[in-house]
């Protein structure tokens, strides 16, 4: 059941907590493992694992109180048991991590124990501009950008959209046309945080909360507010063109990546269940992990997945960056590789694939679902102001906008519901479904 070594660190040795993006490729592991335990029999769940693997002392948390919550997370001698989720980040030693494999697949109650990942923020530095740094999750690979000239993106990016008064992306999906503002809708962004001070979200952010040990929910990275201003940046902004698709809908900030954009799987479900117990309609995660080709998705984000849907939540997450096309064409990578979490790609102002953007060669649970504006996209920055990011997470909250607007025009529509309005209303492309998914993001 497990999806990957027991131990990727030395026998005994407790894995560092990364707040800091490390350089190495590949997987990365926390040691510590995610428990999905059965709705009915959570207890039972629990006691098998400190029977069999002598889990650490495993304190109960509720999505409606955060705090704490993020120093929990980050104490060896503490496993989190998130109540809404039904899941748990479990502490256990090295020397019975086989243990609790084995426990977990013989105990009824134990729907899946999965090793913790870390994740990162799914966004790549432009061509166009000097790299600072890169992301081992999704990162751009800076000789690749460097091939990329000015001239081949003019090429790339076809004519020229008039972005006087609107996003080229707010343009392209139609967001700049509709009636709709998602007001009355809540959106998770889990992120790295939010600039709270910025003129443009002032008064719009309804609640925030840090799951990051030491780091309040201030963006310290850019990354997070830059999504937050796309998904729901105001009708008139301060300064220069309309950015945000639900200009009026309700902002719930999670900030589950430190300011150097990385984070791990427990963060992540902390906000997972923050956003569902504050009433979330969707969850924008522009973030992830990549996967092997042929790696299948993670059973407890799948699971988790599928209980927040019958919630009332829809969760939409970035595909990923790996890709180098037309040469090469990495895996969707997690946890937007789940059959049942949207997974978003990137196009280009010439509404083609973008050459970073991943697809879907990994089969059953690794497909691509939608399309969206991810090239060049302008939205807010810390301190007040604006700049341009690319990569699949700039698409994601596009997508998680137009939920919040499909929602504003159906009250009562469940989130599967939503889905299918999703990708019934998107526009066809001539590109494969393995790249596109449904095609275009279109806003009704």
């Amino acid at each position: 059941m497990a999806n990957g070594p027991f131990n990727r660190h030395a026998s005994g040795e407790q894995p560092p907590r990364s707040n800091e993006v490390p350089s190495g490729r590949g997987a990365e592991y926390t040691g510590r493992y995610v428990v999905l335990l059965d709705p009915g029999s959570q207890e039972s769940g629990l006691n098998a694992l400190r029977s069999a693997a002598d889990i650490a002392l495993v304190e109960r948390v509720s999505g409606a109180g955060t705090t704490n919550i993020a120093e929990l997370l980050e104490n060896p001698d503490v496993s989190v048991y998130f109540e809404e989720l039904g899941a748990a980040v479990v502490e256990v030693r090295a020397d019975q991590r086989h243990a609790l494999v084995t426990a977990a697949e013989a105990d009824p109650s134990i729907i899946a124990a999965e090793p913790e990942r870390v994740v990162y923020t799914s966004v790549i530095t432009a061509p166009q501009q000097a790299p600072a740094e890169f992301f081992p999750a999704y990162r751009s690979d800076e000789e690749t950008v460097e091939r990329h000239t000015k001239a081949e993106m003019a090429v790339a990016q076809g004519p020229a959209l008039d972005e006087q008064k609107w996003t080229w992306g707010l343009q392209a999906t139609r967001a700049s046309l509709t009636s709709l503002t998602g007001r009355g809708v809540k959106i998770a962004v889990l992120d790295t945080g939010v600039d709270t001070g910025h003129p443009d979200l002032v008064g719009r952010i309804e609640d925030t909360a840090s799951f990051v040990p030491g780091e309040t929910v201030e963006d310290g990275h850019g990354h997070g507010t830059h999504c937050i201003g796309t998904a729901a940046g105001p009708a008139g902004p301060r300064q220069g063109p309309r950015y945000g698709v639900a200009t009026e809908a309700g902002i719930l900030a999670g900030k589950v990546l430190s300011n150097a954009g990385s984070g791990a799987d427990g963060q992540i479900l902390a906000g997972m269940a923050w956003a569902v117990a504050h009433g979330a309609r969707v969850i924008s995660m522009s973030l992830g992990a990549p996967v092997r080709p042929g790696e299948l998705f993670p059973q407890t984000y799948e699971q988790l997945a599928l209980r927040t849907l019958q919630r009332g939540t829809l969760i939409v997450a970035a595909a990923g960056n790996e890709s180098r096309r037309p040469q090469s064409v990495k895996p969707v990578g997690r946890p937007a590789n789940c059959p049942s979490i949207l997974a978003v790609a990137s196009l280009d102002q010439s509404l083609t694939t973008s050459f970073f953007s991943c697809g879907a060669i990994n089969g059953a649970g690794g497909e691509i679902d939608i399309a969206a504006p991810g090239r060049d996209v302008h939205s807010a920055a810390p301190g007040g102001g604006y700049q341009s990011m690319s990569g699949t997470s700039m698409a994601t909250p596009h997508v998680a906008g137009v939920v919040a607007l499909l929602a504003e025009a159906n009250p009562k529509a469940r989130a599967a519901d939503l889905r299918t309005s999703l990708l019934s209303g998107a526009f066809p492309l001539t590109q494969p479904v393995e790249d596109v998914g449904s095609g275009l993001l279109q806003a009704p």
